[in-house]
């Protein structure tokens, strides 16, 4: 192998220079933001040359984009897909903390901390992140439809509200906030479907 052909460090090119930018970025975005982390930084993570990376991604806006694309492709399916739950129930796991516990507190969900970071509207990422956003109210709204709430869509955006809010609480305090959302969230479940007084 030339040295033409290796990446920095040795590390041969192209085979899964794609993941590997990308995990790379999951990485960095995550630790310490989007527009603290640079390229040179993403690729020397990732082990690839700046011509590789620009190879896969025209930009870092594409590569943004792409990062928050895989982030939760299917939307929470891990939540709103559960046959094992009922309707109320997968409302109330949304706020459930991935891995639990305070030791590993969720950063700031990236959707919201990618419009933070990016103040342009018309940015791929600030589209994803807004698109994101209104496709998980909806999965809010069809669950609250099924659980019987008398105005799901009331109550899915509330929820969302109320799950971003815990989310950017819980990075601002450096303390778990999703507990307290969950019981505000029971509250708010167990009014939108109480059944009406006869």
């Amino acid at each position: 192998m030339t040295e033409l052909e290796k990446g920095p460090q040795g590390r041969r090119r192209g085979r899964g220079a794609r993941e590997r930018i990308l995990g790379a970025s999951q990485q960095l975005f995550r630790e310490q933001g989007i527009n603290r982390t640079g390229m040179d930084q993403l690729c020397a993570v990732a082990q690839v040359s700046k011509r590789t990376a620009y190879q896969h991604f025209a930009g870092k806006d594409e590569l943004v984009a792409e990062y928050l694309r895989r982030f939760d492709p299917d939307v929470m399916p891990g939540v709103f897909d559960r046959t094992d739950l009922t309707p109320r129930e997968r409302l109330l796991a949304v706020f459930e903390l991935p891995g639990g516990g305070t030791q590993g507190l969720t950063p700031l969900c990236p959707y919201i901390e990618a419009a933070v970071e990016i103040h342009d509207p018309e940015h791929p990422a600030s589209q994803f992140a807004r698109d994101y956003k209104l496709a998980l109210a909806a999965r809010l709204t069809e669950a609250a439809r099924e659980a019987g709430a008398t105005d799901p869509e009331e109550l899915g955006e509330q929820l969302a509200l109320l799950l971003d809010g815990a989310s950017a609480r819980t990075r601002v305090l450096n303390s778990e906030c999703f507990p307290t959302a969950a019981a505000i969230a029971a509250v708010l479940i167990d009014n939108a479907i109480r059944a009406p007084a006869a």
